[in-house]
């Protein structure tokens, strides 16, 4: 038997696919069953599912079995949970874990690392995006926080919310809309809580805390979230700044900068120093485990500055007995 020849259209479409191709687009592209089936024989092609084919014989990557699970799960379907916030660049890594959503009505059985979920009609909008089609930002955002796909990351609502907003996938204001047009949603008061802070320029969990524990906790003044300033010509952001007083607080949630990376907090906090602004530099383990005390520190450089008013006593602060 001569070299089979595959279609043009059929080429260009499994290279759109990630190299996978459907039963059914074969045979419209004028590849018949048999051809199909040859070209598995010859080990030219993988079965990867029933009707479903590899159209080369190397390993099956990720975005090649995402796209099975979507032909194989046939119209309709498209990725969910941490595979869909992968292809929004919301993870940086492939989950072990392929979600794919599909219509209501038929069951399939979940096979290697895909697994399929009855998608009923009208929880989210019908459109998708992206290639292989994926749930949308917003309502992907959503789905981690709310529901059972989220499950598997560990991750809370203050992560999801802050890491879209931050990477510039979405707004607070696109994601109060998907919000709104939600049924029923786990957590949706805390949500619309957190992004209020959200739309006012918290970034990460670690100011969420700073916001909630430190300031909210203790009667603090509310500081101005991600302050632009400079340093000669280079343009700084301040991550909280208590302007009318010329407090300057800085959150950092790693362990601590290194290298070029503490330079630069030397260089900031050099900055403010000299246009006359106190700094405070705080991490993960004086926001959490230490938050009375650094509300006492931040209050004492307010009053220095100015501000009049008295922190309040929270309950851990009534619970010391160090005063």
């Amino acid at each position: 038997m001569g070299t089979i020849k595959v279609p043009t259209a059929l080429l260009e479409l499994a290279a759109a696919q990630d190299d996978v191709v459907s039963r059914t687009q074969a045979t419209e592209s004028g590849f018949g069953r048999y051809a199909q089936q040859r070209m598995v024989q010859l080990s030219t092609w993988q079965r990867l599912a029933p009707g479903i084919f590899l159209t080369n014989n190397a390993v099956p990557s990720w975005d090649a079995l995402a796209w099975a699970g979507v032909l194989y799960a046939g119209d309709g379907a498209r990725l969910g949970g941490l595979a869909a916030a992968y292809g929004h660049q919301l993870v940086d890594v492939p989950p072990p874990r392929i979600d794919i959503l599909h219509p209501h009505g038929s069951r399939l059985k979940s096979w290697g690392i895909l697994c399929f979920h009855q998608e009923r009609c009208g929880v989210r909008p019908a459109a998708t995006v992206g290639s292989p089609p994926r749930t949308p930002i917003d309502d992907t955002v959503l789905d981690l926080i709310g529901t059972d796909l989220g499950r598997a990351a560990g991750k809370g609502a203050v992560h999801w919310l802050t890491a879209a907003v931050q990477r510039r996938l979405t707004t607070p204001e696109r994601l109060l809309d998907a919000l709104n047009r939600r049924g029923r949603i786990t957590g949706r008061r805390e949500m619309i809580n957190l992004l209020t802070d959200v739309a006012d320029g918290v970034q990460s969990p670690l100011e969420y805390r700073y916001r909630k524990d430190v300031e909210a906790a203790h009667g603090l003044p509310r500081g101005r979230r991600q302050a632009s300033g400079r340093s000669g010509r280079q343009r700084l952001w301040r991550d909280v700044y208590y302007e009318e007083f010329r407090v300057l607080v800085e959150l950092d949630g790693t362990i601590g900068h290194v290298g070029e990376g503490r330079f630069r907090d030397y260089r900031r906090d050099n900055a403010a120093l000299v246009d006359g602004d106190a700094t405070l530099r705080y991490g993960w383990h004086d926001v959490r485990s230490e938050s009375c005390q650094v509300a006492r520190q931040v209050a004492l450089m307010l009053h220095r500055g100015g501000w009049e008013g008295r922190p309040n006593r929270c309950p851990n602060c009534s619970n010391r007995t160090d005063g």
